[in-house]
């Protein structure tokens, strides 16, 4: 097959896979079949004896790979643009930049490269298990190391069908990965059979492709149809200020923005209402934790919540703690003052009561707001001081954590880009959470298919815990998720206003909540065994 056909092939599972992905409507079970074209184009290349077949084996899945990641997340660059102000912005936009169009890209394609090396020495079964175990061990890659941007994990395209993906209470989105893999390569065998045979026999690869899509399909959509959502009713109120996120920390003061706030929660707020869930940054000032109970803000939010005798707020908050040494890696000097501190992106519980709660934001975006491998880079320590930052970038806490109230209800507070960490948020529902309180700013990508995905992908926190979710995004999407994935109340985009439900608190333990991502950690061992057999063989053979 010509070059140019293998090219055509591989545009054409690009096409299938952003047809598939979220937002778009009624095509997500294209995903089960996008890749076939690529498989018929890389099967071609390898039969047909060319010179240097695994540099086009990279390129054609290369092609592919990096079509679609760029096409699904082409929204990125409004949020990078902001940075394309000085030399030093330059930098991070082309730091930021380069992990989600190409990085992405290159471990997707990585797999598919070894999967064609493995495939030299070893029969098909065994080269289609390593593709398997390749692809979702540098998913997993993608999810844990400095440089994590699980946006675009297969599993996570079934949140635009999320009915499909009630049965992800056992396996969380990694078993959707396996489950579009093994999809696409018995497609790919039924395709190839159905050429080559006559009669039934080829029929019968078919037969098992169908078993394997409906099988699980018909058990995703008894589990939706049968779910009841367990717990206690609470009474939630979400605020969406729709603040321009580019004025919001320079040029509207930090007390208009709170007047904002509490008049949209006192026009729907109810003696009953147990929760005012307040968006990511909502208060930006920079509020001293350690003298958080006497800053006028903190004053104003105390203020508002007495009229609500069981009322609890959670907010967005740019807070700062003060170390008189280095205690964390992202700690910056002050040397006009003499002291260190950390800066963090924080959710704050404020109640009836002196008690006061943060929990720091954890999963932090690589580039914009964190060095990757911070203790490899801290001899740039004292240069990043100079330029006003550090190697660690904004500060993090090391595990997750759960804001409980008064009242006793445990919320799991998910800051953001943390709502793509299934394990995560698993953890916080182990330890007491009893729904799920999403906060964002969504308004940096503008009006594009980002803040929407953003919110679907939601769905699948929701089934995979079974918990409520309560999501405030400061300029939209925000809503309430029931436990199976239903969103039951949204705002529109670019609109000031706020909602209320009454949400399900469940403490039920889902199978994932127990067990986490294991079979991506699982296929992390299988993906180093059989990644070892291709240098092994080579060396036999020498």
């Amino acid at each position: 097959m010509k070059s140019k056909k293998t090219y055509l092939l591989a545009l054409l599972s690009a096409f299938l896979l952003w047809l598939a992905w979220p937002p778009m409507p009624f095509t997500t079970l294209l995903l089960l079949i996008a890749l076939v074209p690529l498989f018929i184009a890389l099967e071609n290349i390898s039969a047909s004896g060319i010179k240097k077949t695994g540099k086009r084996i990279f390129l054609t899945a290369g092609l592919t790979f990096l079509i679609w990641n760029t096409a699904s997340t082409y929204w990125v660059y409004n949020a990078i643009s902001a940075y394309n102000n000085d030399f030093i912005g330059l930098i991070v936009s082309f730091f930021v930049s380069l992990i989600p169009y190409g990085l992405g890209a290159l471990l997707m394609t990585f797999a598919f490269w070894l999967f064609y090396r493995l495939g030299r020495y070893t029969n098909k079964t065994i080269a289609y298990s390593g593709l398997i175990s390749f692809y979702i061990a540098l998913e997993y890659l993608q999810q844990t190391w400095d440089l994590a941007f699980p946006w675009m994990t297969l599993g996570n395209g079934l949140a635009g069908m999320h009915q499909l993906a009630q049965w992800y209470d056992y396996t969380g989105v990694y078993g959707g990965s396996l489950w579009i893999l093994l999809s696409n390569i018995l497609a790919f065998e039924a395709y190839k059979k159905f050429k080559s045979q006559s009669g039934y026999l080829k029929f019968r690869t078919s037969g098992i492709w169908a078993l394997v899509v409906l099988i699980p399909t018909g058990i995703s959509l008894a589990k939706y149809f049968n779910a009841e959502q367990k717990g206690t009713p609470s009474n939630v109120v979400v605020v969406q200020p729709n603040i321009d996120p580019y004025q919001k920390l320079e040029i509207i003061p930090a007390a208009e923005q709170i007047k904002i706030l509490t008049h949209l929660s006192d026009s729907i707020g109810q003696t009953n209402t147990e929760y005012f869930i307040w968006p990511e940054t909502a208060i930006p000032n920079y509020a001293d934790e350690d003298r958080i109970r006497s800053n006028p803000d903190f004053i104003t939010l105390q203020n508002f919540l007495s009229k609500y005798k069981n009322g609890t707020l959670i907010t967005g908050i740019e807070s700062v703690k003060t170390y008189p040494d280095k205690r964390t890696i992202s700690a910056k000097f002050r040397p006009d003052l003499g002291f260190y501190y950390d800066n963090f992106n924080s959710a704050m519980q404020v109640e009836n009561s002196a008690n006061v709660q943060f929990y720091h934001k954890s999963k932090l975006v690589p580039g914009a707001e964190k060095m990757p491998f911070p203790k490899v880079f801290s001899f740039l320590d004292g240069v990043f001081s100079e330029l006003g930052g550090s190697v660690g970038g904004w500060g993090w806490q090391e595990k997750p954590s759960v804001l409980y109230a008064q009242s006793g209800i445990g919320a799991a507070p998910v800051v953001c880009y943390e709502s793509l960490w299934g394990d995560w948020i698993g953890e916080q529902v182990k330890d007491g959470a009893q729904f799920i309180a999403i906060i964002t700013n969504d308004g940096w990508w503008g009006n594009t298919s980002g803040k929407s995905q953003h919110e679907m992908y939601a769905k699948l926190r929701a089934i995979e815990t079974h918990r409520d979710i309560a999501r405030s995004a400061n300029t939209g999407i925000s809503c309430f998720i029931n436990q199976r994935g239903d969103v039951i109340k949204s705002t529109k985009w670019w609109t000031r206003t706020a909602i209320k439900a009454d949400i399900n608190l469940n403490d039920e333990i889902t199978f994932y909540v127990k067990s986490g991502d294991v079979i991506a950690k699982l296929l992390c061992a299988v993906a180093i065994i059989l990644a070892l057999i291709i240098p092994y063989k080579k060396w036999v053979k020498k």
